[in-house]
């Protein structure tokens, strides 16, 4: 059994990584239905929060039927990230995730996500403000350090742990790798394996089939993985390494028509989040690719869901692909 805080979860719990433009309430949903054990919102700045930008508060939302869920929030001005709690506390998460991993130029370059690994005292005394303002379990994504030379995740996850930090994912890059070569999952395990460390510990980073799960899960040890890329078109994902784990068998491939069914209710959740049609369409294009993916002589269909300007063209688009593929 894994607690964080109040929460219970399986013994090896998949988790949906928080992924801007990507993990918002209708994917969390729809991973959540396939099997995932905890899920997480996109990267919130906590800036756009205290200024009331509409796009920062619209990722607040929350869907009964995600739960669990944590609210992944980033920022290094702390003021700014005391005041983001009470604002985050209106939704009533069930966790707050402190993003100290984003290794996206913007955002490192005002000190926050990766960029804070240049300075773990900060790192450290901004996570114990936040332990201190909330009864909320506070969590922390996080990378292995800024770079080869700097790698000090085991000091820094015992840190955090002794500031009330109630669970760590660690992605097995550095910084400078940003998100090329291998995941090194190494020294998350060397985390876990610290005497000390009494909190869950997830990997994240390159688990990209079920058997790089069962390895995260029997050769390194750790609580769970957490899964980012992989997901993305592919919610199924999270049952399909639970088969295997069950069965150590995979799952015949997902068909034409339950990839159909699944990104029409996709498109059907985003029109309704977003409380427009035109804007829930928009939003479904960047999904079209990846559910559709490895599909031979499919770029005419592709090109038809990302240029479809109605619902009924789009249905038009699915039921030309069902004719043509199931």
């Amino acid at each position: 059994m894994v607690k964080i805080g109040d929460v219970v979860l399986n013994d090896f719990s998949l988790l949906l990584a928080p992924m801007e433009d990507v993990s918002d309430p209708p994917f969390r949903a729809l991973c959540k239905e396939q099997g995932a054990d905890l899920v997480y919102t996109e990267f919130i700045s906590s800036e756009g929060l205290i200024r009331n930008a509409s796009k920062s508060l619209k990722k607040l939302d929350i869907y009964k039927n995600e739960r669990p869920v944590g609210i992944q929030i980033f920022g290094a001005n702390l003021d700014s990230m005391l005041q983001t709690v009470a604002i985050v506390e209106q939704s009533n998460p069930d966790m707050i995730d402190i993003n100290f991993g984003c290794p996206v130029k913007k955002v490192v370059s005002k000190g926050a996500g990766a960029g804070i690994l240049k300075d773990i005292d900060l790192m450290v005394s901004l996570t114990e403000a936040m332990v201190k303002r909330t009864k909320l379990p506070i969590t922390v994504k996080t990378r292995l350090g800024w770079d080869s030379d700097s790698i000090r995740i085991v000091e820094v996850a015992e840190r955090l742990q002794d500031v009330g930090c109630k669970a760590i994912s660690i992605h097995g890059r550095t910084r400078a790798q940003m998100y090329k070569g291998f995941a090194d999952w190494e020294p998350i395990a060397a985390v876990k394996n610290n005497p000390r460390m009494h909190i869950p510990v997830f990997g994240n980073g390159d688990v990209t089939t079920p058997e790089k799960a069962k390895i995260m899960r029997d050769e390194f040890g750790l609580d769970g993985a957490m899964i980012g890329r992989a997901s993305i078109g592919n919610p199924w994902f999270f049952k399909q390494v639970k088969h295997y784990f069950q069965t150590g068998e995979h799952l015949p491939p997902v068909p034409i028509s339950e990839r159909i069914r699944v990104a029409q209710k996709h498109l059907e959740m985003e029109i309704a989040w977003k409380e427009n049609e035109q804007q829930g369409i928009i939003e479904m294009r960047r999904h079209y690719s990846n559910y559709f993916k490895n599909i031979e002589n499919f770029k005419e269909h592709r090109l038809k869901m990302v240029t479809a300007t109605t619902l009924p063209d789009l249905q038009d688009v699915f039921d030309s692909i069902l004719q043509k593929y199931a």
